[in-house]
């Protein structure tokens, strides 16, 4: 059974840079490692409730790279990923339910101290939907620890994911098939809540008071993820500055 939502990629040029630009932004940046394939490395942010934010940047040109065609759009929030409880169980669910997935497919990454870290992943042929990220080995190793959660801006952790979607009904049953759960549904959206995570199928439309940026991700990127909100301890509700947050769409609650 899925678990919880595990991650959100954020796409960047210069990963460095985005080190420096996070933690101006109050939170403790961990670097990640080498992906196996040697196309992109990443650094991470963790928090508290478990899932975490993966920076990540191409290190060479890789036009057979799932995320390879967000480049042309720049920096930003494109993808995020659930935990399973067991990968191939969990596929094997949603095909049951009708929706069509790949995988599981091996993956990995070499951290910097030199420990080895490997997974699977799934992922479902409909973009809007996120992939599955489940561990090989102790997802200890791959998710940064307690010693990094204690994040200047008071984040303990994530509430909500948004994604941009054309067709509400038809989203809401391929995410019912994934998840194997039905929706909420709110006049213009569809809310799912997988632990104490809501994901919040949404489009452009004239009760939706995002319709802006939801139509900018839609024209950008298509159909996928375009905001997330974190719970802080300390802050008041706040955009973060896009230019820091190089493109991603995220607010501390």
């Amino acid at each position: 059974m899925i678990q919880r939502v595990d991650h959100l990629v954020i796409l960047v040029d210069d990963l460095e840079r985005a080190r420096a630009d996070y933690a101006a932004l109050g939170f403790v940046v961990v670097t990640g490692g080498e992906h196996a394939d040697g196309r992109t490395h990443n650094a991470l942010v963790s928090f508290a409730d478990g899932a975490y934010l993966e920076l990540i940047a191409f290190k060479q040109e890789a036009p057979q790279h799932v995320w390879w065609h967000h480049v042309a759009a720049g920096q930003g929030l494109i993808d995020f990923a659930l935990l399973p409880g067991d990968t191939a169980e969990d596929v094997a669910a949603a095909r049951a339910r009708g929706l069509e997935m790949d995988g599981p497919y091996h993956g990995g990454r070499n951290r910097p101290d030199g420990v080895r870290l490997e997974w699977q992943t799934a992922r479902a042929a409909s973009p809007e939907l996120p992939f599955f990220c489940g561990d090989v080995t102790p997802r200890a190793l791959r998710v940064p620890g307690a010693d990094t959660w204690d994040h200047d801006n008071g984040v303990r952790g994530l509430t909500r994911v948004s994604v941009a979607v054309r067709d509400l009904d038809a989203s809401a049953d391929r995410y019912a098939a994934l998840l194997g759960s039905r929706p909420l549904a709110e006049l213009g959206r569809r809310l799912f809540k997988l632990g104490e995570t809501y994901i919040a199928l949404r489009s452009p439309g004239p009760h939706e008071p995002e319709s802006a940026p939801i139509a900018a991700r839609l024209d950008a990127r298509g159909e996928g993820v375009f905001s997330f909100t974190l719970r802080s301890e300390s802050h008041a509700v706040e955009l973060c500055d896009l230019g820091l947050a190089h493109g991603a769409r995220i607010t501390i609650d």
